[in-house]
């Protein structure tokens, strides 16, 4: 990615590190250790019934608790004067670390990850056992740096150990070359992911091939089998599911209507944990975009299908759906290319994307889901080449509702419209919080987040829905009975 050109980057030699950034010598070296708010588990207590008093104890299905908590917390962390502070932290440059500090302010600013990290027991789901993860050293440093971004009452922060624990298990963000904020983001998340995944023994299941005459119910059932195996903060809030279709285009069979193909089709429902959407001439728009990733794809040539009715590799579609959106939705807008001699280039494209109500109702094909209504309230963004480029990060604050600025060390409060968000070359990762558009308070929309579990399919996505009457799907009943059955946790 070539070099960053940053406000306050520099060599690193003879560097040393405190959690205030960089000093010289050896004495102010120490780390600066932040108190934790108390923190609170899955278990609730509520009334055993409505004409009663007595408390008795639940498992929670939402994190609602926590983020009262966490809310009533950074308030009292100081002295109520934290609203003028939190969230409003600039991260140093460590070189070319400008990539790093955009995803994670991003990150920061997701509302409800903050919220589970600063009120929740986090550490009490880290899966030791897992070997996918870091036995929980990644979510420990990134839990800390969350702390100091709002807890703390420094205006700079530096993320050395941060750096430092992510270089340990990801060797291609060990050194101090300029990196991508996108791949970073997805290996963070990947990683927290397997850190704080509940399942501890997963089990086998193999893939279902389906043929698209119950595609809600078939849906259903694969998100049943992935969470046999997944589950965890990363599966409630980021995780969605596409629908992939793949048609024989066989040109040796031809159907009446003049079609090619022997008329098998193969359908798969796989999990997402954001966009990587393709951008061209004609996308003007983030709509245009997500056209463009749904748009029918031939393969043929080298790239053709293996089609289990004809018994050999053949012309096909390939058409991506989607089918069920996450409560936070990331866009990763695919900027950078390469081209055949391997040579790396970067889209400039301007493209207009929304700020609010962003209405994905006739881009999701399922019928279940509550309504896909969705705010922005962070950009990654890049400016300048490959070779000579600098990432930033805006941000929307989750108490005063204002727009800042993120460039590394630097914080500062912005007009969105005089930065003109919402159109631009420089947008590369946007991040959308699903809202609920049938509340009345338009200060505070966001809707509930449901800890996803096999023994609880009412909480998931699929049966979360506006007009449950109005489901048509056919066997849905009787898919509903296959999961409550599915008991493994």
């Amino acid at each position: 990615m070539g070099t960053c050109n940053s406000v306050d980057a520099s060599t690193r030699s003879d560097r040393q590190w405190s959690h205030h950034g960089p000093v010289r010598g050896g004495n102010e070296s120490k780390r600066r250790v932040l108190q934790s708010m108390a923190r609170v588990g899955s278990r609730i207590f509520k009334p055993e019934s409505i004409s009663t008093s007595t408390l008795k104890e639940h498992k929670a299905s939402t994190y609602d608790h926590v983020h009262e908590l966490v809310n009533d917390g950074i308030a009292s962390c100081h002295d109520g004067s934290s609203k003028d502070i939190s969230g409003k932290v600039g991260l140093m440059n460590l070189g070319n670390t400008c990539f790093m500090n955009s995803s994670l302010q991003c990150l920061s600013n997701t509302e409800p990850l903050t919220d589970y990290f600063l009120g929740y027991d986090y550490r009490g789901e880290i899966n030791h056992d897992n070997v996918l993860g870091t036995k929980g050293a990644l979510v420990r440093c990134y839990a800390e740096l969350t702390k100091h971004l709002w807890l703390g009452d420094s205006k700079s922060y530096s993320p050395h150990e941060f750096k430092s624990s992510i270089g340990r298990f990801a060797p291609q963000f060990e050194g101090y070359e300029q990196q991508d904020a996108q791949e970073l983001l997805a290996f963070l998340l990947d990683g927290i992911h397997e850190d704080l995944n509940r399942v501890i023994i997963k089990p086998y299941i193999e893939d279902k091939d389906c043929d698209g005459t119950n595609d809600e119910g078939d849906a259903i059932i694969a998100w049943s089998n992935y969470l046999a195996r997944n589950k965890s903060i990363i599966v409630d809030l980021f995780q969605g599911q596409l629908r992939n279709t793949m048609t024989c285009r066989n040109r040796k069979t031809k159907k009446a209507d003049g079609t090619h193909g022997c008329g098998h089709k193969n359908v798969k429902f796989d999990p997402f944990m954001y966009l990587s959407l393709p951008i061209s001439d004609r996308c003007n728009t983030l709509d245009d975009c997500l056209s463009l990733f749904c748009e029918e794809e031939t393969l043929e040539g080298e790239n053709q299908w293996y089609c289990s009715k004809c018994k050999t590799h053949v012309d096909a579609t390939k058409k991506i759906d989607l089918w069920m959106l996450p409560p936070i939705l990331i866009i990763h807008l695919k900027r950078f290319k390469f081209s055949v001699t391997g040579h790396r280039s970067k889209i400039d494209q301007e493209v207009r994307y929304p700020l609010s109500d962003w209405n994905l109702s006739t881009k999701k094909k399922s019928e279940g889901g509550v309504f896909p209504l969705y705010d922005l309230y962070a950009i990654s963004q890049h400016r300048g080449t490959v070779t000579g480029g600098h990432y930033t990060a805006h941000a929307k604050n989750r108490f005063d509702g204002e727009w800042y600025d993120f460039n590394d060390s630097q914080c500062r409060k912005v007009d969105k419209e005089k930065e003109k968000l919402g159109f631009g070359s420089s947008a590369y990762c946007l991040f959308y919080n699903r809202v609920d558009h049938h509340r009345d308070d338009k200060q505070k929309r966001t809707t509930a987040i449901h800890r996803q579990s096999t023994s609880c399919p009412e909480l998931w996505p699929h049966f979360q829905r506006d007009k449950v009457t109005q489901w048509k799907s056919t066997r849905v009943d009787l898919v509903w009975g296959e999961a409550r059955e599915t008991k493994t946790d």
